[in-house]
């Protein structure tokens, strides 16, 4: 009968040892002190302590990782997700519309030129039918607008003052010897001067009509940078939806009831009459940002793929827009500026609705 081992002190004996390989491997070793041989017991707990289970599960996961059904399954489920993905943003995009670009409208089309479109004959009554009614006005050159009908220029410039500097320079080229100082009776002498006087009048004129032309080239909006088209853009904006513009045209709120005068008497207070134009209404932020979106987004679509500073200034420009557009609709409660600021704009529910998540 082979000796009991004390199989307790050896434990309280390998207690101290932190490391689980070491106390595994010394098993057999106070075995044997305690009188245990080297018999087939031991011999196969040596063999266990050589074997390593992080080994062993490294072995198994190769495996699994080598597996190829495992291997399809998992590019089908790959391939499922982004199936999946792909029809469920294809569903929002239907019913919500595109959290960027929205709906492109006549009045969003002009941000590339920086030129209002051109309003129809049957447009000039209603504001909301003018929106609508933009779309079917003639399309500008693919030379380039006319730079005499630009309402807005660059440098600062307006066309009144291109005017008036074109009338003074004419006067001041204007050539002395239209005034004939010498007298002569020969009629041969007169009829030659007269000649000369037409000639150089007409190419005074020429010369002048040239010079004008060169000009409203040089201030024109579609020979300028895209932050010159920017800058009239955001003026555009706070010309159309400014509550200085909107005031006159589109009706104001309902008076405020009587049972809420009675229960808030401060809701009443009279409105401050504003001393400049409107520059910081949600309609002209929302616009303004409208136009900045589109110019980055036409950016990034272009020619800006890798460029990461300008997604990441995309994204907070939505989101931005979107917060603006959930208080006006708050605020509004889909009254006549919020209609007449989506027909515009060509926002639709994507822009504020839900989540916007751009990749």
């Amino acid at each position: 009968m082979p000796p009991r081992v004390p199989l307790l002190s050896s434990l309280r004996a390998l207690n101290g040892l932190s490391n689980v390989q070491e106390c595994i491997s010394r098993i057999p070793t106070f075995i044997i002190g305690q009188g245990c041989t080297a018999s087939p017991s031991a011999q196969i707990c040596r063999t266990f302590a050589s074997t390593s289970v992080d080994q062993a599960s490294t072995v198994q996961q190769k495996r699994r990782h080598r597996d190829p059904y495992a291997l399809a399954q998992a590019r089908a489920r790959k391939a499922a997700n982004i199936s999946r993905q792909q029809v469920l943003e294809q569903e929002r995009s239907a019913a919500l519309g595109d959290p960027v670009r929205g709906i492109n409208t006549p009045f969003v089309q002009s941000f590339e030129t920086a030129i209002p479109p051109t309003p129809t004959a049957s447009s000039t009554s209603d504001t909301h039918t003018a929106t609508r009614n933009e779309s079917s006005s003639p399309k500008r050159s693919p030379s380039g607008p006319n730079a005499q009908t630009e309402e807005y220029k660059n440098f600062f410039l307006t066309q009144r003052e291109i005017k008036e500097a074109s009338v003074r320079s004419e006067q001041l080229t204007a050539s002395v010897a239209d005034q004939d100082f010498f007298e002569t009776n020969d009629p041969e002498e007169k009829q030659r001067r007269d000649q000369e006087r037409q000639q150089s009048e007409q190419e005074r004129k020429q010369k002048h009509a040239t010079a004008t032309e060169a000009l409203n080239r040089i201030v024109s909006l579609s020979n300028g940078s895209s932050k010159d088209r920017l800058r009239v853009n955001i003026q555009r904006c706070v010309d159309a939806f400014g509550r200085h513009q909107t005031d006159k045209k589109l009706p104001s709120k309902p008076p405020v009831a009587e049972s809420i005068l009675l229960k808030n008497p401060s809701a009443n207070t009279q409105k401050v009459e504003r001393a400049g134009p409107d520059t910081g209404s949600s309609e002209v932020q929302i616009a303004i940002l409208t136009a900045k979106i589109k110019t980055v987004a036409d950016f990034l679509e272009s020619r800006g793929r890798p460029d990461k500073i300008n997604k990441r200034n995309l994204t907070i420009l939505v989101h931005k827009r979107q917060k603006l557009l959930q208080y006006l609709r708050r605020k509004e409660r889909g009254g006549p500026r919020w209609q007449h600021l989506i027909e515009t704009l060509g926002l639709t529910e994507g822009t504020w609705k839900g989540e916007i998540s751009l990749r």
